[in-house]
């Protein structure tokens, strides 16, 4: 007896495999197979997620592009391979990026946004009463259109007379400006090798552009990404080691992001110090934003930068200085598939 099924209290025997529930068990497979987003973070590690459907793929001479529809993050958006923000929880993100280094600007009314494509950067920004203009340089023209396009969340943003649309290399952008800005943002890719960005996370970048583009007490922000207890060495201790090689004052912190199943890291950084406690932060929020922060007040801002005792160390630790001949990059290349 190969197998048996019992129906109805009886036992029937089963010579062999029932062929046609097989050819439907296994066609099911396949279509459950397909509608996954999936993400290598590793050799040996995949970071999957349920699709309800692929609503857009395309690629630009710089990178591919994609925006998929989760079923338990929304709308998110892909380039070359990696999650970039979703619609469920990149407010943890973006208010992470911009509203630490807007507030503890003494007052901030001129920001450079460099990448920024997708627009939740400048959305943020736009928020900040303070704020007059909002410089915001992509390299990648085709992936700016695209978010104006299908991210209506940022369309009031795109469409403010505050903001400054630039397409161009952000190093060039900044070289041959005639102005200096109160804050610098740094909203760009994870630097991957061959990715159009990863010179834009060098000493040589910070020491020699960023620094000279900054006013009297401005700050500079950046993406600096995973920075979990696994994860913080690929790049996140670089940047902050690198950034502390050119300004006096460099904070980091962290963030949990769902969606990208890891802790995130930002580093900010000033030749002024970073002196605001909670409260104060507090009372900067009441004075200068419209509208209600989701995740950032100034407690979750000030323990965001105790981190914890491994990463710490490894801050403090670290040698590495971010060049253009010895630049760390970020593993991976995933795949939005929809056979």
């Amino acid at each position: 007896m190969v197998g048996a099924v019992q129906q109805e209290g009886v036992v029937r025997e089963v010579n062999g495999y029932d062929k046609p529930a097989m050819a439907k068990q296994q066609q099911q497979q396949r279509e459950e197979e397909s509608t996954w987003y999936e993400e290598e973070i590793d050799d040996d590690l995949k970071l999957c997620y349920a699709l309800n459907s692929v609503l857009h793929r395309g690629a630009s001479k710089y990178q591919e592009i994609a925006l998929i529809d989760t079923k338990h993050f929304g709308k998110a958006l892909i380039i070359d391979g990696k999650m970039q923000s979703t619609e469920v929880d990149e407010f943890i993100y973006h208010e992470s990026l911009i509203h630490p280094p807007l507030l503890f600007h003494p007052n901030p009314t001129t920001v450079f946004i460099m990448g920024g494509g997708e627009g939740s950067a400048a959305r943020e920004v736009l928020k900040h009463r303070t704020v007059r203009r909002v410089v915001m340089c992509d390299i990648d023209e085709e992936v700016v259109d695209f978010c104006r396009t299908y991210l209506s969340v940022n369309w009031d943003a795109f469409a403010s007379d505050k903001l400054r649309l630039v397409i161009n290399d952000a190093r060039a952008e900044l070289e041959k400006s005639r102005d200096k800005f109160d804050v610098i943002v740094g909203d760009l890719a994870d630097p991957v090798e061959g990715g159009p960005c990863y010179q834009l996370y060098t000493k040589s970048f910070y020491e020699h552009v960023v620094k000279h583009k900054l006013t009297d007490r401005g700050v500079f922000v950046t993406q600096a990404g995973p920075a979990g207890v696994l994860t913080h060495k690929e790049v996140f201790s670089s940047i902050y080691n690198t950034l502390s090689h050119v300004f006096q004052y460099v904070k980091a912190y962290t963030a949990h992001v769902p969606s990208f199943a890891d802790t995130w890291g930002w580093v900010m950084a000033s030749d002024y110090p970073f002196s605001l406690n909670a409260q104060q932060i507090n009372e900067r929020i009441k004075e200068r934003i419209d509208g209600e922060l989701v995740y950032l007040n100034g407690e979750s801002l000030i323990s965001s930068t105790t981190l914890n005792k491994s990463v710490c160390q490894s801050l403090l630790k670290e040698k590495h200085v971010y060049t253009e001949d010895d630049a760390r990059f970020i593993y991976g290349h995933g795949r939005a598939r929809r056979d």
